[in-house]
């Protein structure tokens, strides 16, 4: 398999999606290839969790977007699939509850969070704020915000201030010891078109249709206009978006868990806590009572 860089998926400069390979042949299309190439990564993540767990002084929070039927959550299945439960807690945002329209439109993610030493994965996150909203700004009105009191209120000069708030959330978490990769899961509006039918064509995975689905997916462009401009307003050297071709789930798995394993080689200061001097002093003792 070719390797995998992850400065080739990073966005460091200005994007445009239309422009953007949504499949990568050159990498790899024997699936027993990718297959292996995967339990070696994720062997390797679980390894490297384990001592972060017991470093306990980094976080790590791994931000899934993409459009309906773009492979989230199989590729959260796979890519974790090795790590310890206690080591990784999966976010999945729905639509705001009373509870947290009280508050603002970050709280709850604040509140999901990972601890110190622990995987955080937001299957969908606090972009949808500036994503599902923008394309319906109506949305905005349940958060009682002062000076909106109609869709007309909303301008661009609110999104923009809105995409600072969010690059100002993910700098301060970075300077606390949270590790933050974004990954936007490209996807080809044909390849989306196969698995809807898919899911109505097969009696196992049909319980995952909605309509709401064929209704997003006639805001397409929409959509990717605001994913465009989202991305390029908000990967930053400190919170990275990396663009993932997404139309062969098996090989996005394969790039993302390669790009988390590489960041995470960039915080050396990762270790194992060392034995307690006084408790390695008598390790032998130790040894002799528990012979008994």
């Amino acid at each position: 398999m070719k390797s995998i860089n992850p400065d080739d998926f990073r966005v460091s400069k200005h994007i445009m999606l239309a422009t953007v390979p949504t499949n990568l042949e050159k990498y790899s299309d024997d699936d027993d290839e990718k297959e292996g190439e995967l339990e070696k990564i994720q062997k390797k993540l679980s390894e490297r969790q384990d001592v972060m767990y017991a470093h306990n002084r980094h976080a790590v929070l791994i931000c899934l977007q993409g459009m309906d039927t773009s492979g989230k959550d199989s590729l959260i299945r796979e890519v974790f699939k090795e790590f310890n439960s206690r080591g990784v807690v999966v976010h999945s945002f729905k639509t705001p509850n009373s509870t947290e329209l009280e508050h603002d439109y970050l709280w709850r993610h604040y509140l999901a969070l990972p601890e110190k030493g622990k995987f955080g994965v937001f299957n969908r996150t606090h972009y949808e704020n500036v994503l599902v909203t923008r394309v319906h700004p109506e949305y905005i009105l349940f958060e009682n915000l002062p000076g909106i009191e109609k869709v007309e209120d909303i301008t661009p000069k609110f999104w923009k201030s809105r995409m600072k708030q969010i690059n100002n959330f993910e700098k301060h978490i970075t300077k606390n010891g949270t590790l933050v990769l974004k990954f936007y899961l490209h996807m080809s509006k044909e390849e989306q078109r196969k698995r809807l039918l898919k899911r109505l064509e097969s009696g196992e995975d049909n319980w995952k249709f909605s309509v709401g689905d064929l209704k997003e997916r006639e805001l397409w462009d929409e959509y990717q206009k605001c994913y465009e401009e989202a991305i390029n307003e908000t990967s930053t050297k400190h919170s990275p978006w990396f663009i993932v071709p997404a139309d062969d789930k098996e090989m996005a798995r394969v790039i993302v868990a390669k790009i988390i394993w590489e960041e995470l080689q960039k915080l050396t200061d990762i270790k194992e806590p060392e034995l307690d001097p006084k408790v390695k002093a008598n390790i032998e003792e130790y040894k002799e009572l528990l012979k008994d």
